[in-house]
């Protein structure tokens, strides 16, 4: 399946600046100058372990096992994760309390899309469609109308995204509508006031704008609209805008369910107007018990947290471990933790680290582009230091990366939308590795990094223990780096700092 989930966007502009500086750390036999005060974070990379990580994924996998196979948010599996999270933290010094919170998950009962006529044609849900987050419910069946469609040249599409696109729209049609320019609820709005019965959008075709061909996985926004709609892919789009006398079957079984769910936190000593904020998603999709996605990144943050704790060093700043809840539902944990934020909260917050899958079997090595070299989008002032406190940090250890964007697929999505600056690691999702990054990390090229993501053999076999040792060491590092960082992080002392960050996801899920 073609899946636009996690952010597959990793490319190589800067394997070659890794690789030199690795080349140069050899030749010199020095460590490069740190983007920071020069901490010695040795002692506690060397006792924060994958071995003891792979324990505790042990325990999430046993959790899930006894819950249904899953670690879902509102289950018994994210609670008794929870629980053991938290039974952890306290023996360890800590006093974590849960931040609690609910909100309504979009559940979808049934789907259906069919062509009726000509020819009629049952289409396989995710394979060749997909209904979008906050779809409406119903049962459609009628003629369609395409509104503003592109399929020439670089298929460049603002279809559906003005009102006057539907002038003389019949009313009662299904809408075809092309993926491009505005979000997908602006699309389905406008058509639902025009009075389409219902909505089908096809992706772009555009070569140059990343995934533009396959099943759209795309969300509407935070509220439920009125009437069905679906994604689907560039070709079966293109071959419905060129059919006559076409008539289809859309139809969602679907409706929102209140959950009531909670973040984690436990905090260290320290200044509290240098708050550090090192975050993970503790939830699972309901398919499996999600031991890479992300009892990698929980696993990660807590034996960190465990071997902090166990050095008896106070760090300078106060270090908050946030194991975030409704993460798979949409960023909904750590999108709440930030709207309790007073504006002077704000400005205490020195900086997010965010580590979302970091055990791929046929892993990259991937750091947030926050300076926007790569991708020319960054986070706020600041989300440049972080990403070079990652960069230094791998290429003192002969390790080389590439760049990920930050476009809105993990819980900084909330941080850097409120000026506060973010980074972190990621060793990728259903992405396709190429054969630039299998020539850099090894594995195969043409595979997906983790060809188990959000599926049921995301177990405990579903691990590399050698990058899952090497992100645990980065992680140890730049924790300990801003916690002893002894003055506000560029930019963040006044607070409410900028990025030019233009998110195209909200969690799994496209926006537009």
């Amino acid at each position: 399946m073609e899946l636009n989930r996690k952010n597959r966007r990793a490319v190589l502009a800067t394997s070659a600046v890794s690789a030199v500086s690795a080349l140069a750390l050899v030749v010199s036999g020095g460590l490069p100058a740190y983007a920071d005060n020069g901490t010695d974070t040795s002692a506690l990379r060397e006792a924060v372990s994958a071995g003891a990580i792979i324990e505790h994924l042990e325990q999430l996998q046993l959790i899930a096992d006894a819950n249904g196979g899953n670690r879902a948010a509102g289950t018994s599996g994210y609670e008794a994760s929870a629980v053991y999270v938290e039974e952890q933290l306290i023996a360890a010094g800590y006093e974590p309390r849960r931040q609690h919170f609910s909100y309504d998950q979009f559940v979808v009962t049934s789907s259906a899309l069919q062509r009726v006529t000509p020819t009629p044609r049952t289409y396989a849900d995710l394979d060749e469609y997909y209904v979008m987050t906050n779809s409406g419910a119903g049962d459609v069946t009628a003629a369609v109308t395409a509104v503003d469609i592109n399929l020439a040249g670089d298929r460049a599409s603002s279809s559906g995204c003005e009102a006057s696109d539907f002038a003389g729209f019949p009313v009662g049609n299904i809408a075809l509508i092309q993926r491009g320019t505005c979000a997908f609820g602006d699309k389905v709005s406008n058509a639902d006031a025009a009075g389409a019965s219902a909505v089908i959008v096809f992706n772009q075709g555009d070569a140059s704008a990343g995934d533009r061909f396959g099943v759209l996985f795309g969300t509407l926004g935070d509220v439920q609209l009125g009437i069905p709609a679906v994604g689907t892919s560039f070709a079966i789009g293109e071959e419905l805008a060129g059919l006559a006398g076409l008539t289809m079957r859309v139809s969602v079984d679907a409706r929102l369910e209140t959950i009531d769910s909670f973040n984690v936190l436990a905090e260290s000593a320290g200044r509290t107007d240098r708050t550090v904020v090192v975050g993970a998603h503790m939830d699972s999709v309901a398919e499996g018990a999600g031991i890479n996605d992300n009892g990698s990144g929980i696993a990660s943050i807590l034996e960190t947290a465990i071997q902090l704790a166990e050095s008896g060093d106070e760090p300078t700043n106060r270090v908050r471990f946030a194991f975030w809840g409704g993460e798979e539902d949409g960023l909904v944990g750590s999108e709440y933790y930030v709207a309790q934020l007073s504006k002077r909260d704000i400005k205490d917050h020195a900086v997010n680290l965010n580590f979302d899958m970091v055990a791929s079997p046929n892993f990259i090595r991937s750091v947030y582009d926050g300076d926007g070299s790569a991708f020319g989008s960054t986070g706020p002032n600041g989300s440049s230091r972080v990403e070079k406190v990652f960069l230094d940090y791998f290429a003192s250890q002969g390790l080389t990366t590439v760049p990920s964007e930050f476009d809105g697929r993990s819980d900084y999505f909330a941080f850097i939308n409120n000026g506060i600056p973010a980074g972190g690691l990621f060793t990728g999702a259903e992405g396709l590795k190429t054969e630039e990054e299998a020539t850099l990390f090894g594995g195969t090229a043409g595979a997906p990094y983790d060809a188990c993501y959000h599926a049921a053999c995301d177990d405990i076999t579903n691990i590399n223990a050698e990058v899952l040792e090497q992100m645990a060491d980065a992680i140890a590092h730049s924790t300990l780096t801003f916690a002893e960082t002894t003055s506000a992080v560029n930019g963040t002392g006044k607070g409410n700092g900028k990025g030019s960050a233009n998110m195209e996801f909200k969690a799994n899920r496209n926006i537009k």
